[in-house]
């Protein structure tokens, strides 16, 4: 744990070591424990460290429910690290008067790269060549040894179309791919023209696209949207990638359709049940897992630090946050005013 002088009046919790500019930031003004560990904190020691404090730096890997939100009445504000929300009851803290904040945008580039890394990787089957080569089966090139699929010319097929969606599109046009897409909003007719891609129903991506990418937020209604239904609409030439978020896809459904051949390959980059991976999926040399890391770069994961510790110390000031994510559940005053 690293803490800062106890005369301090504010006091700011975070809950797992996280690039030290938010600490430096935070550290200037306010009493700052953090847990200073890769280790993930339980919920009561979670709920411990937020006790008598004003401001909770959280991780997305961090539950945030009903219970510690509800058992900690100084709290103000909650800062997520990451762009994603879903792991905080963030209706409960809007009733609360707490204002619960992200890191968007940040990650865009960097996920948008690992999407198209990860359609290379598929494609050539370049962590399958790794392997290979490690284990000293190389023999020495051959015609027929070791052929993968070629990416330019090929269609791909996006399933939401947000900034990281039309950032993948940018990469992909570098290797001249068709690109259609399908998204809950769809985008103006002059923006679909500006970016050279066309807009399709879900049925009609699913089926045309040789690779398609999920680039979509998670909620109740995307829950499991790739499920074995939706599988059995691609083509059994297509691969599917997924750098977004793990339950959009139903994993027992795709270790099937991968098994029995009705799709070429997978990559995934997260999981239904994280960090639990599905068994069997590991087993298949056409799957790429990689461990959560869209965003994993220097410069994102600073940038996201140094947002989530504005957010707080705006909030601490009385002022408004930055990227204030339940701005539709928060009541004014019902508990910051009192504070």
């Amino acid at each position: 744990m690293m803490k800062q002088d106890r005369n301090i009046k504010k006091k700011v919790f975070i809950s797992g070591r996280v690039p030290k500019v938010a600490f430096q930031l935070l550290s200037q003004e306010f009493e700052v424990t953090m847990h200073d560990d890769l280790r993930l904190l339980r919920k009561e020691e979670i709920s411990n460290g937020l006790e008598g404090k004003d401001a909770l730096l959280c991780l997305l890997s961090d539950s945030i429910d009903r219970e510690i939100i509800a058992a900690n009445p100084e709290l103000k504000v909650i800062a997520n690290y990451g762009a994603g929300f879903n792991n905080i009851d963030i209706e409960t803290a809007g009733k609360l008067g707490i204002p619960v904040t992200n890191t968007p945008d940040v990650s865009t580039a960097a996920t948008a790269d690992l999407t198209m890394g990860l359609i290379l990787a598929l494609a050539r089957r370049i962590v399958e060549g790794d392997k290979e080569t490690r284990a000293g089966r190389f023999q020495g090139w051959a015609p027929l040894y070791h052929l993968g699929v070629e990416v330019t010319g090929k269609t791909l097929g996006i399933i939401g179309m947000g900034s990281i969606g039309q950032a993948v599109v940018k990469r992909a046009q570098g290797f001249d791919m068709k690109i259609i897409y399908n998204s809950r909003t769809r985008l103006s007719k002059q923006k679909e023209k500006e970016l050279g891609i066309s807009y399709g129903t879900f049925e009609e991506v699913m089926g045309q696209a040789d690779f398609i990418s999920l680039n979509l937020s998670y909620g109740p209604s995307t829950h499991h949207m790739i499920n074995a239904q939706a599988l059995a609409m691609m083509k059994e030439t297509a691969y599917l990638i997924n750098a977004a978020r793990g339950p959009l896809v139903d994993e027992q459904a795709l270790l099937e359709a991968l098994q029995q051949g009705k799709i070429a390959g997978a990559a995934l980059d997260v999981y239904e049940h994280e960090p639990q991976i599905t068994a069997g999926l590991d087993q298949l040399d056409q799957v790429i897992l990689t461990p959560h890391i869209g965003n994993a770069t220097i410069e994102t994961r600073e940038a996201m630090a140094e947002i989530a510790a504005r957010n707080i110390i705006a909030v601490l000031h009385g002022e408004e946050p930055l990227t204030c994510i339940n701005e539709k559940h928060l009541i004014r005053g019902a508990n910051i005013a009192a504070k």
